[in-house]
């Protein structure tokens, strides 16, 4: 969902969750004019690979040590993170609504028609219909496959035939939801899954709660002002996961007992990244903010990007990287949000945050290209 654009009621019913979708109400600022900038460190594209158009939220999976990803016509395919080779090519069948997930050799999306699909090396193995719509790419571990729907009910999968294992929601449900995807990742051996402003830890086994803590603490009028929906991508460092609450709050919990450390109010829509000194995240006006991690202090924060319509970022060495609406991928420094570099990939937005294997660095525009680049 772009940033910035206000968030609308798409359908009511009493007791029943709800989409919110994007719906325009003022016109945006243009975004700011790009700086003359002299680079302060290296960097190349090392290889391009084109899809169709990506016009849902996907992201792209790095298990296996290769990148698996997807594009709105059903393809699938893994590449080589070194030089781009196609690995193998699959076809889910139909349009896709999310994706990608992966362990490295399992792929798992889901269609436009509610299925999930999973492929084995790009050969389709498995489908299975689901009770609700899902934006939040299915998660493939333990020999698993988790889907997360927009009403944030979670269910499991056997990887290897599709057999249902179980399937965990809220009694009554959120009064409303976002159709933007989720918080659902692995810790240890915990799945942890965003329900509401609450992070969840889960036995990926039977589907029992662990723990659960809540991010923020919704305040509002009415339910539409207190959404405040776990957004993804988290970011898990050490036992840290650190998530954002839909236009409320960024906070860090620690993961073996679910225990708060800190949460702070601040609106932005796009998830988070992090590393051991910082949590990283942009507001609904593209500042980019940096907290320290272990306390939640501001650390310092930048407007040079107001209105570009950053993607979620990726911390990449002594940098952190995000995409833009026209195309430019932009490195600054972790330490002061100085910018050091900037790439093209094109014209066209970036969709999703940078992810990264090895050294190469892998961003997907909306018309599908696929460039790869190798910061020095």
């Amino acid at each position: 969902m772009p940033i910035g654009q206000r968030v609308c009621m798409a359908a009511a019913v009493a007791a029943v969750a709800v989409l919110v979708a994007a719906c325009g109400s003022s016109p945006r600022p243009d975004p700011t004019p790009l700086e003359p900038l002299k680079p302060q460190i290296a960097g190349k594209e090392v290889w391009r690979h084109a899809l169709s158009n990506v016009r849902f939220p996907m992201r792209v999976a790095t298990a296996g040590g290769h990148f698996t990803l997807a594009d709105s016509d059903g393809t699938v395919l893994a590449l080589a993170a070194d030089t781009g080779r196609e690995l193998w090519r699959g076809d889910a069948g139909a349009k896709l609504s999310a994706g990608v997930g992966s362990d490295g050799r399992y792929a798992a999306v889901v269609t436009v028609d509610n299925e999930l699909v999973v492929l084995d090396a790009g050969k389709p193995l498995w489908r299975s219909r689901l009770a609700a719509r899902v934006v939040t790419p299915p998660l493939v571990a333990g020999e698993r496959v988790f889907v997360q729907g927009i009403d944030r009910a979670v269910t499991a999968f056997d990887v290897l035939d599709g057999r249902k294992i179980w399937a965990l929601s809220r009694p009554g449900g959120d009064p409303l939801t976002l159709s933007q995807p989720g918080v659902m990742l692995p810790w240890k051996d915990t799945l942890v899954v965003g329900q509401g402003p609450r992070l969840v830890g889960v036995d990926p086994l039977r589907g029992s709660i662990r723990w659960e803590t809540a991010v923020a603490s919704p305040r509002g009028t009415n339910e539409v002002e207190r959404l405040a929906d776990l957004v993804g991508p988290a970011a898990r460092i050490g036992d840290t996961i650190c998530s954002r609450a839909f236009q409320a709050a960024v906070g860090c919990v620690a993961a073996e007992r679910g225990v708060l450390q800190w949460t702070k109010p601040i609106g932005g829509t796009e998830g988070v990244a992090a590393d051991d000194d910082y949590v990283f995240g942009v507001d609904a006006s593209d500042r980019i903010t940096a907290w320290k991690r272990a306390s939640g202090e501001t650390a310092w924060t930048s407007e040079r990007f107001l209105y570009r319509d950053l993607s979620a970022p990726a911390v990449v060495g002594r940098t952190l990287v995000f995409g833009d609406k026209e195309g430019w991928l932009h490195f600054v420094d972790r330490a002061d949000g100085q910018p050091l570099l900037r790439l093209s990939t094109g014209s066209k937005p970036v969709v999703g945050a940078p992810v990264r294997v090895g050294s190469t660095l892998l961003v997907v525009t909306a018309n599908g290209n696929v460039v790869a680049f190798r910061p020095e």
